[in-house]
C-alpha cells in the first residue's frame, strides 16, 4: 500500500440509523486520526476512533495490528516510549515501555534478548486513558495474525532490508519467505502467523499479565532460552512501565513537550527546538540560514549528548538540567549565522556513536483533543532474528553495544497550556537522524507556517556531530547547497532523512477541528498512511 493519506467520508444519518457505540460509525464528522508507517495499523486505530474510542484506544488499536503487520520494529518483543496528552487533566507524561536488559545472561544464550515492554506498556495506556474494551482493541490484530494480511510496502522494504538473513533460520523462513525458500515475501503477498494469533487471543480475554506472569510465562521464557536468548521470570514478573514527566520548551503561547531519557533523541530535538525558538532565531533567519542554523544546533545537541547520556540510554543528570538556559547558551556561544564551526573545536567535542536505525512510529488524535504519540523499537530491524518458538513472538534484542537500545526513541506534542488545547503530536523513526527530522518538520509547520505538505515534503538536512558532514537529502536546490559550502560545510547526499508521522492542528483542537492536518511521509522516506474521517 503506497498511499500517503486518506480522508473517508461519512454519510449522514439520522438519529435512529446511528450505529450504538463501540462500533464502527458511531462517531460522526470529525473524529480525529491516526497516522502510521504501516497503512494496516493507521487503519485499524481510525476504526477504534470512529467506534467512540479515545486517542489512547486507537494507539492501542494500531500497536497490535502493528505486531502483526510490521514485527520487525515492533513486535510484542519489543518496547518504545509515548508521549500523552490528556486534556482533562491538561497533563502531558511520558510513558517509557522500552525493552530492557534482562537481569542476568546466561552462557547458553548466543542472541541476548530484552524484556519485551510492549504489551505491559499499552495496557497501561489502555487502563489510564481507554475508553473502548480491551478485547475489542486487540481482536482486530489477532484476526489479521490468524487470517492473514498482505504485506505492506513499509513492511516489504524492512524485508527486503534483511533479505537472505532472514531465510538461514527454519523459523523466520517459514513465516516471511516464499515456498521456495529462496527470498523473502514482497508487498502484497499474504503471511499469517497461526500462533501469534493464539497468544493474541490470550492477551485479549485476559491480558498482558498472561505472559508476564500467567500460563504463557514459562513456555514464552523456555523457547526464549531455547532460541538463544536471555530471560527469567523475575525479569517478566518485575517489569513495570513508567510514567514520567515530559521535557517541556515554552513557546509564545503554547508549550512543546519531548519524551525523556530513556528516550534520548527526544532530549536532542527538545535542546535543537529550544535554541531554534530562542530569541526568534529560526523565525528571523532567510532559507539559507535556516539549514544552517538546524545543522548547527544538531551538531551541538548531540556533542552535548554525549556528556550526559548513559550505555543504557538513561541521562547521568537530572532531565530538567538537560533544558537549563546555562547549558544551552554555552551550546551556542560559539554559533556564528554566517560561517560553520568545526566540529572539533566543541568543548565537549562529538564523539563517534553507533545508532539503532531500527524503529517505527505513529501519533493519534481524538476529537477531545486527546493525543498519543509513539515511537518503538526492536532494538535492532528483526530485533535478534529469532522467534520464541510456539509463541509466534520475534524477539528483541538486548541493549548494548553496535547501536542497539533506545537512542532513537522520542516523539512531541505541543499544547496551549492557557486554554488546554492541543496542536500538534508528532513522532518519527530513521536511527540517529529521528531528531533532526522531527525538528525540521516541526520548524517548517510551526514557525515557518508552511502549509502541512510543503513541511513535510521539504528536503532535510542532518548533522550528527561526528562525522563533521551535513548530509542532506537528494534534490536540494543547487544555490541552497553552494550557499551551505560558502559557510564551510562539508555536505554528502542521502536519499531519505527520517520518517515522520504528524497532526498538526493550527488553530487548535478540539475547538478548529477544520484546521488539522495529518500527514505521513511519502516516498522515498517512508509508505505510511494518514488515515482520518470528516
Amino acid at each position: 500500500m503506497a498511499i500517503a493519506s486518506i480522508a473517508i467520508a461519512l454519510g449522514a444519518c439520522g438519529p435512529s440509523d446511528r450505529p450504538p457505540e463501540g462500533t464502527i460509525g458511531f462517531v460522526e464528522g470529525f473524529l480525529g486520526g491516526v497516522v502510521a508507517d504501516e497503512p494496516h495499523a493507521a487503519l485499524a486505530g481510525r476504526d477504534a476512533l470512529s467506534a467512540g474510542g479515545s486517542a489512547a484506544d486507537a494507539a492501542v488499536a494500531a500497536y497490535f495490528t502493528l505486531a502483526v503487520t510490521m514485527p520487525s520494529a515492533a513486535s510484542l518483543g519489543g518496547g518504545g516510549v509515548c508521549l500523552v496528552y490528556d486534556p482533562e487533566s491538561e497533563q502531558v507524561e511520558t510513558l517509557d515501555f522500552i525493552a530492557r536488559a534482562p537481569s542476568r545472561v546466561p552462557a547458553t544464550a548466543t542472541r541476548p534478548t530484552a524484556i519485551p515492554g510492549n504489551p505491559r506498556g499499552f495496557f497501561a495506556l489502555h487502563a489510564k486513558y481507554g475508553r473502548l474494551p480491551w478485547a475489542q482493541l486487540v481482536a482486530p490484530a489477532e484476526e489479521k495474525a490468524r487470517f492473514g494480511v498482505p504485506v505492506s510496502r513499509a513492511f516489504a522494504r524492512d524485508l527486503a532490508e534483511v533479505g537472505a538473513a532472514l531465510l538461514v533460520e527454519p523459523k523466520t523462513r517459514q513465516l516471511f519467505g516464499r515456498a521456495d525458500g529462496r527470498s523473502v515475501l514482497s508487498e502484497g503477498e499474504v503471511f499469517a502467523q497461526i500462533e501469534l494469533a493464539a497468544v493474541l487471543s490470550q492477551i485479549r480475554r485476559q491480558g498482558p499479565g498472561e505472559l508476564y506472569a500467567g500460563s504463557l510465562t514459562h513456555r514464552f521464557i523456555d523457547e526464549t532460552l531455547a532460541a538463544g536468548g536471555s530471560l527469567s521470570p523475575e525479569d517478566l514478573r518485575n517489569y513495570t512501565p513508567i510514567w514520567r514527566d515530559s521535557l517541556r520548551v515554552p513557546w509564545g503561547n503554547h508549550a512543546v513537550h519531548f519524551a525523556t531519557p530513556p528516550g534520548a533523541a527526544g532530549t536532542v530535538a527538545a535542546q535543537m527546538w529550544s535554541v531554534l525558538v530562542e530569541d526568534d532565531r529560526y523565525e528571523d533567519a532567510g532559507p539559507v540560514e535556516r539549514l544552517h542554523l538546524l545543522s548547527e544546533a544538531a551538531m551541538r545537541a548531540f556533542a552535548d549528548r554525549g556528556v550526559w547520556l548513559r550505555s543504557d540510554g538513561t541521562s547521568a543528570l537530572p532531565a530538567t538540567d538537560l533544558l537549563a538556559e546555562e547549558r544551552l547558551r554555552r551550546m551556542m556561544a560559539s554559533y556564528r549565522s554566517d560561517r560553520h564551526t568545526p566540529a572539533g573545536s566543541l568543548d565537549p567535542a562529538p564523539a563517534p556513536t553507533l545508532e539503532n536505525p531500527s524503529g517505527t512510529s505513529f501519533v493519534a488524535v481524538d476529537p477531545d483533543g486527546a493525543a498519543v504519540a509513539c515511537t518503538l523499537t526492536m532494538n535492532n530491524l528483526f530485533g535478534i532474528g529469532r522467534f520464541a518458538g510456539s509463541t509466534g513472538i520475534l524477539l528483541a534484542a538486548a541493549p548494548g553495544p553496535a547501536g542497539r537500545g533506545p537512542t532513537s526513541l522520542g516523539p512531541a506534542l505541543a499544547i496551549n497550556e492557557a486554554t488546554g488545547i492541543f496542536y500538534m503530536a508528532a513522532a518519527a523513526s530513521g536511527g540517529g537522524t529521528v531528531p533532526t527530522s522531527l525538528v525540521n518538520v516541526l520548524a517548517g509547520a510551526m514557525i515557518a507556517e508552511l502549509p502541512m505538505d510543503e513541511a513535510v515534503g521539504a528536503k532535510r538536512v542532518h548533522h550528527g556531530g561526528d562525522p563533521d558532514i551535513v548530509f542532506h537529502e537528494l534534490g536540494m536546490a543547487e544555490d541552497i547547497l553552494a550557499a551551505l559550502r560558502g559557510r564551510g560545510h562539508q555536505l554528502a547526499p542521502t536519499p531519505a532523512l527520517g520518517r515522520v508521522n504528524i497532526v498538526y492542528c493550527g488553530r487548535g483542537l478540539p475547538s478548529n477541528p477544520e484546521s488539522c492536518a495529518m500527514r505521513a511521509d511519502l516516498p522515498p522516506r517512508g509508505y505510511g498512511l494518514a488515515a482520518s474521517a470528516d
